[in-house]
Order: C-alpha cells, then structure tokens, then sequence
C-alpha cells in the first residue's frame, strides 16, 4: 500500500497510490490508522479507495502524508561519517564513538514540507546542501522494545531530505552541540508512505536493500544501497525506545547515506564542488520501492535577522 494526503481543487485528501492516480479515502481518514491496520483490512480499505474521488497524480499538490509530533535524525551511514566529518567538523575519519551506539538528534516536525513543494533559500546562508535519507514511520508506541519486537512497530517507509546550511551547522557544532539553525528551516517526506509489508521482497536479513540516488539539475550526485547502514531500522526503533517514548507517528530517519550530500563530497576532495545549492536548482531524489520526490530552491521568504553576538565578560568575573 502507498497512503499520501494530497490537495486538489482546493480541498484536502487522503488517498491511496496506484496505476498513476490518488484514489480517496473516506473523509477524515488518519492515514496511521491506515497503516496499522491489519493487512486484510487494509487491503479492503485499498480495494474501496476512488469510490469518492479519483485525480491523475499530475493533477495534484502532494502534502506530507503525516503531521509527526517527533522527528530523529540519526547517523547509520558509515561512508557519510567519513566524507562529511572533515568538511563540517574539520577532523578527518570516524570517532570510535559512532561505531558503539547510534546517535541521533531531533528535528523540528513544523519544518515538514511536501515531496515537491518549493524550498525557499534559508537566510544567512552561502553552503545550502541536501541529504539524501529514508525515514521509518512509527505506528504503535514503543518504548524500551528489542530489534526484534521493533518490527512490529514499524508501519512504513518515506524519502527523507533533511536540508542543512553547512556553514551555519559547522559554526554551530564548534559549541560541542549538534547544529540548530543550519537545520531546523526545511525537512522534505514523501512522496507518500509505502507500507512495510511492500517492502519484504527488498528484505536481505535485517536490511532493506533499496537503491537510492540524488540528482540536482538531473545530474547524478551520488547513489548507494539502504542496506549499507550500520544498524538495521530495527535497531534504531529498539536504542531510541531505551528508557523513553516512541510516539505512534514519530518519524525515525536514518541520517545520510553515502554519497547523499553535498559536505560529503567537499570533505573527500577539499573544494565545495559540486558547488552548493543556488536559488533555481531543482534536487530530485529516488529510492527504489518508495518512488522520487523532487523540489526547487527559491528566492528567501525569511529577512533573516541575527541576534547581535554576546557580552563578552571579564576573565576575573566568571568563577
């Protein structure tokens, strides 16, 4: 099943994906719901769907299928770690602390756009990068699960693009914290959720073996394989759900694959080429089994005014 929520002729629905159109849902359908249904009857819920409402994709706004109250971005791609350390952090190589335990951090959820909405450039930025991810959508709350209890919480999978402003996240992480503002501007889902159960004949032991790959300007960037993470997405449910809540609906993304961004490259070759983004680029990314989503930048929306830098105090002042 692929559930989306989408726009047309000025109204909002919830439908189901298939042979090129939306096919609706009954109104006020949660789409999680949905997706945590039992497989028979989201099967008659899929068999049902248009019986309202049919539109060609073409003819559509796709908005993001769910509105998440939690977002974590983790680190589960090796090779990333590699190229992208030097370019953000200035130091070279993997800490041994990424191999003992996945690590995360949280995003803003109310910076969630549509799979081809229009991106405005964020303000104060001259290093705009993409990166290419797969998100895990949660549907039952899960706390303190094994990896293998962790499966059954996991309802479907979506296209992820967490977008950074690497200069600004690079200032930011010389405080010892993970980067605020060079992330919190714009996160892109989509184009729908595919359920998890489409997904088993991708399966390769605990790994999703699904080709993914990033164009800007229909140039390929880069590409890789889901199943080349550190830690299966079982896993991350299971270390994120230690001593705490995973809400039903929270987004779990598994954090850039390799190749899947622009800081990764600068990082391995010394330059920022490929350049970073500008206004007018047009970044498309696929991954197979959960279809392309596909965004441009656009002139800011934002006036971008900084906060002046603080008062420095005396040395013989601070205890």
């Amino acid at each position: 099943m692929k559930i989306a929520r989408y726009e047309h002729n000025g109204f909002e629905h919830v439908g189901i994906v298939r042979h090129g159109h939306l096919h609706s849902l009954p109104d006020g359908t949660d789409p999680l719901a949905i997706l945590a249904l039992p497989k028979e009857e989201r099967d008659f819920a899929e068999a049902t769907a248009g019986r309202q409402h049919r539109a060609p994709l073409a003819d559509v706004r796709l908005l993001p299928t769910i509105q998440p109250r939690a977002m974590r971005d983790f680190v589960a791609f090796e090779e990333h770690v590699v190229g992208v350390s030097k370019s953000v952090s200035g130091q070279a190589g993997v800490a041994d602390a990424w191999y003992e335990a996945p690590a995360f951090l949280f995003m803003n959820p109310w910076s969630l756009t549509g799979p081809n909405d229009d991106i405005p450039m964020p303000p104060l930025t001259k290093a705009l990068d993409f990166e290419l991810e797969v998100a895990a959508i949660i549907g039952k709350a899960a706390r303190d699960v094994t990896p293998e209890q962790a499966r059954e919480h996991i309802v479907g999978y979506a296209i992820f693009n967490d977008w950074s402003a690497r200069d600004i996240q690079r200032r930011e992480m010389q405080v010892n914290l993970g980067p605020s503002k060079g992330k919190d501007f714009a996160n892109t889902m989509g184009p729908w959720i595919t359920s998890a159960d489409e997904l088993d004949s991708f399966r390769s032991n605990d790994r999703l073996n699904l080709a993914m790959s990033v164009s800007v300007n229909g140039t390929v960037i880069g590409s890789d394989s889901l199943a080349n993470m550190g830690w299966s997405f079982e896993e991350l449910v299971s270390h994120a759900s230690r001593g705490a809540l995973v809400g039903a609906g929270d987004v779990l993304a598994t954090g850039t694959c390799g190749g899947g961004a622009l800081a990764e490259l600068w990082g391995r070759t010394g330059t920022q080429s490929p350049r970073p983004l500008k206004v007018g680029d047009v970044v498309s990314m696929t991954v197979e089994g959960l279809g392309t989503i596909t965004n441009r930048i656009t002139p800011q929306s934002s006036t971008g005014v900084a906060v002046p830098a603080a008062r420095r105090r005396k040395p013989e002042d601070i205890a």
